[in-house]
């Protein structure tokens, strides 16, 4: 469950880069007033933790197929 919300996040955080790569828009700012307002760094950071925690998925052995001889 938990990588599942991790890359919703993560994908919220691609969706708000890419917004402000495209339109130099910031999604988050707006509707949390501001890149300084601490509601919208909260949000950032838990984006990032997020991202974090998405990279240990790219080491991960996710097989459930059990190997016999």
């Amino acid at each position: 469950m938990i990588n599942k919300i991790a890359l919703i996040l993560a994908i919220i955080g691609g969706i708000n880069w890419g917004s402000i790569g495209l339109f130099g828009f910031d999604i988050v700012a707006w509707i949390f007033g501001g890149q300084g307002a601490i509601i919208s760094r909260i949000i950032y950071t838990i984006v990032g933790l997020s991202a974090v925690w998405c990279i240990s998925l790219l080491f991960r052995n996710t097989s459930n197929v059990a190997v016999t001889d």
